[in-house]
């Protein structure tokens, strides 16, 4: 396909600043970044909101340990997901999932109101929505763009996922400042909601256009615990997902702890509360984070695919965390700390979120759907708890900051291992069909099919010569 003309495509030809759009596509991939944009808008409302409510009510440590009962959960709910994808249309699945959580919301909310000790449950339910929610529409993505669209569009749409996560962390400031952390639960439940609606517009657009009835289809059944295991693919996705995490979490305990040690010092030289005082400090910390994600999603994520290879990306993020984790391990501050997580978080929700769900493209609607959920889920949480293990040992045996910091730093060379192995396995999976004969990568993708059972082959029949 040729590159969109401004006079006939004017919209696509702008689109071309950040990333490669061709004539028709425009539109679709305009509606699928305003979706995840309203996803993530309401995600970190949500996210300030159970901020002071499990700090204040729990410490850092019990936050901490809260991640394993997510984990422990996550297991019913992908159960649960997959049994619910294996009955329902994908239209169907979306939205009765989404009605779900909308309705926890309200129930969240009426709760807060009566004072409730909601901190700990809010906390556990926030994770299972965030997880569910988000992959459930790269999910989507990945099941109405092909593999060469999604290469090409998804850090387009990942300017959604940045852009909405730093609006959702600037309204949150102003809200919480004037209200209280349940309003934003209301807040959060109306844009869910016009989210739905953007996706069902999305629905009826592509539709049409896919050549079989999949999208009102269920997925098939299996068990998608299973399905990760004997696919060597998804299973080092799952180890490089369970390590990232890890390194994530423990991170995030460190900087809680020195933030909690600190915040009734700070707060009593502002003038302010604890509670607000933690929570307009996390709004900031998201708001710079996400601030330097948007940049980085509009102008470096699909140049660093393109040009340096997805296997590139991957490492990259890890490399940086090393980094971070060095420094603040040689000069133990809050400040240096603070520097090196937004820049592991910044790298994490642009870059590496982009490449992530990249990874999804060429595997087959049931692993989209339901391995994804297991992975995204379960093993993205599974590292949560692994670190809460990790923070239960260290607290009882006295472990100081530069301890976890030195137990991030050799998970992360494990982190790196696993980016590394599965970038090669997607270049190896996904050949280079412009610069192959037609026949050639056909025969070569059926030779695959053992090797890489969640791929989907071609069918050779179709290919011309064969």
């Amino acid at each position: 396909m040729t590159k969109p003309k401004f006079r006939e495509h004017p919209v696509a030809y702008v689109l071309q600043l950040f990333g490669d759009v061709r004539p028709g596509e425009a539109g679709t991939v305009l509606l699928m970044t305003l979706d995840v944009f309203l996803i993530l808008t309401a995600y970190y409302l949500l996210k300030v909101a159970r901020e002071p409510l499990i700090l204040l009510h729990g410490g850092a440590e019990v936050k901490s340990y809260a991640s394993f009962g997510q984990t422990v959960l996550l297991v019913f709910v992908s159960m649960a997901y997959g049994w619910l994808a294996a009955r329902t249309s994908r239209m169907s699945l979306i939205t009765s999932v989404t009605l779900f959580f909308i309705g926890n919301l309200l129930l969240f909310w009426i709760l807060g109101l009566r004072h409730a000790p909601i901190g700990i449950p809010f906390f556990l339910w926030v994770g299972i929505f965030n997880i569910v929610t988000i992959a459930q529409f790269w999910s989507f993505a990945a099941d109405i763009y092909t593999e060469e669209q999604g290469k090409r569009l998804f850090p387009i749409i990942g300017i959604g996922s940045s852009v909405g996560a730093v609006g959702g962390a600037w309204l949150a400031s102003p809200i919480v400042r004037h209200g209280t952390p349940f309003t934003l639960m209301v807040w959060a439940a109306a844009i869910f909601l016009v989210a739905l609606g953007v996706t069902y517009v999305v629905h009826r657009r592509e539709t049409p256009k896919e050549k079989t009835k999949k999208a009102e289809e269920p997925v098939a059944s299996g068990n998608a615990f299973a399905m990760v295991l004997k696919d060597r693919y998804l299973l080092l996705f799952a180890g490089m997902v369970l390590a990232l995490n890890f390194v994530t979490k423990t991170g995030d305990y460190v900087l809680d702890r020195m933030l909690v040690a600190a915040a009734p010092a700070h707060a009593l030289a502002q003038h302010v509360t604890q509670t607000a005082y933690i929570a307009q400090f996390k709004a900031h910390y998201f708001q710079l984070i996400n601030t330097i994600g948007v940049v980085l999603q509009l102008f470096i994520v699909s140049r660093v695919i393109k040009y340096a290879g997805l296997r590139a990306a991957l490492v990259l993020i890890p490399i940086a965390s090393v980094g971070g984790y060095a420094t603040a391990f040689v000069m133990p501050l809050l400040t240096v700390l603070f520097v090196g997580r937004v820049v592991e978080s910044s790298l994490d929700y642009s870059l590496s979120n982009t490449a992530q769900q990249t990874l999804w493209l060429p595997t087959s609607r049931e692993a989209k759907y339901k391995a994804k959920q297991v992975i995204d889920a379960f093993c993205r949480r599974g590292g949560d708890a692994i670190s809460a293990g990790v923070v239960w040992v260290g607290v009882h045996w006295a472990l100081g900051t530069r301890g976890f910091l030195a137990v991030n730093v050799c998970v992360t060379i494990a982190w790196i291992a696993f980016a590394w192995a599965l970038g090669k396995r997607f270049a190896a999976s996904s050949p280079n069909t412009q610069a192959d004969p037609p026949v050639r990568v056909a025969r070569r993708e059926v030779r695959r099919e053992a090797d890489l059972p969640s791929r989907r082959i071609e069918d050779a029949e179709e290919v011309p010569g064969e």
